[in-house]
């Protein structure tokens, strides 16, 4: 199995669009931070594009492997600076220390490992046993949160637009999903095959908040990032996976631009070709299928996804059509026809062929 790669796009949770918009703000409350997120997560990219580091203190390592079934957690303090991974703060065992970012970063990276372990026996993002390495109060007033091939970083958020990053389980599943892809299918970051990984990041994310929820599928709100947004503003999550397009509507953000079918796909030369927003299409496709089969999705469609994001046929630039036929492959050749007929109808839903 490969190790995430150092030099893996870095790929902040809010999409590069809404920072844009944010930035040409009147007011400079509002501007302000989006200008010094976009500034850093440049930064920060430029230096994975580099395949170099900024320098920083290695994070703490147990001087060895935790047993299988077991997270191996360390949440540091960045102090309001850029510096990683700063001071380590609570690690794993330690009791909660206070502050509410460190103890949400910390229990929240545990529900992340224990949905992968307990349900899809993987060991930790690479399957074997790596550290779970969170930095918070990153920056200041940073509007972003990232894993960056070796750790997850928080921001505090702005509290004008954005709350702190900690504040959502599915985002931190989302983000650490970003790790176990590039473990895996490394799938592009770029047009289709960069939306499916976007996609997948989703939908594991919204399976930890389920997970850690005890939902099943039709009780579940299929929100990604609930809670993410200040109360003033006119947003229910960053994204709907039930449907695409209605997460928020506000004067600050505009009104969210994902398709929920393969008609309004949107071509782009934005957004890595728009992987923020046409990942609304296979998210879809996961709810429905989800759905349709009741029960948790975790076991259901969930079973499917991360059997297919494992399969070797996967490749690394699949598009949605490839990455469709896959799962209905999938799904045939380990769960039976009518999981498989369910997942057929659900990509038919959204106009992919299969």
């Amino acid at each position: 199995m490969p190790r995430p790669s150092e030099s893996a796009p870095l790929i902040g949770v809010i999409p590069p669009y809404m920072l844009d918009r944010l930035a040409q703000h009147a007011d400079s409350r509002v501007s302000m931070p989006a200008v010094k997120t976009l500034i850093i997560d440049q930064q920060q990219r430029s230096l994975r594009e580099m395949a170099v580091q900024p320098p920083r203190a290695k994070p703490a390592r147990p001087k060895k492997a935790a047993p299988a079934g077991t997270p191996q957690r360390a949440v540091h303090d960045a102090a309001n600076t850029t510096t990683l991974p700063g001071k380590l703060v609570r690690a794993e065992g330690a009791r909660a220390s206070g502050d509410a970012a460190v103890d949400e970063a910390y229990e929240h990276l545990g529900s992340t490992y224990k949905l992968f372990w307990d349900i899809y026996e993987r060991h930790s993002i690479d399957g074997q046993g790596l550290p779970l390495v969170g930095t918070v109060h990153y920056g200041e007033d940073y509007d972003n949160a990232f894993w960056n091939g070796a750790q997850m970083v928080f921001g505090d958020g702005d509290g004008e637009v954005f709350n702190r990053f900690t504040v959502a389980v599915d985002i931190i599943g989302h983000e650490l999903t970003h790790g176990v892809i590039d473990a895996e299918a490394a799938l592009l970051y770029q047009s289709q095959s960069g939306a499916l990984n976007e996609s997948l990041c989703d939908v594991f994310g919204a399976l930890v908040k389920q997970y850690t929820l005890g939902q099943d599928a039709r009780q579940a709100d299929w929100l990604v990032g609930a809670g993410l947004f200040m109360p003033k503003i006119r947003a229910r999550a960053l994204r709907s996976m039930a449907e695409p397009g209605s997460a928020y509507d506000d004067p600050l953000l505009g009104k969210d631009p994902q398709p929920a079918h393969m008609r309004d796909y949107v071509d782009t030369p934005n957004d890595n070709g728009g992987v923020h927003i046409n990942s609304g299409i296979p998210n879809r496709a996961f709810y429905l299928a989800a759905t349709a089969l009741e029960g948790p999705a975790w076991a259901g469609a969930g079973r499917v996804w991360y059997d297919a994001l494992c399969d070797k046929r996967l490749r690394h630039d699949a598009d949605f059509a490839q990455f469709a036929k896959l799962t209905l492959a999938v799904a045939a050749e380990r769960h039976g026809p009518a999981v498989r007929d369910a997942v057929a109808r659900a990509w038919a839903g959204v106009g992919v062929q299969t």
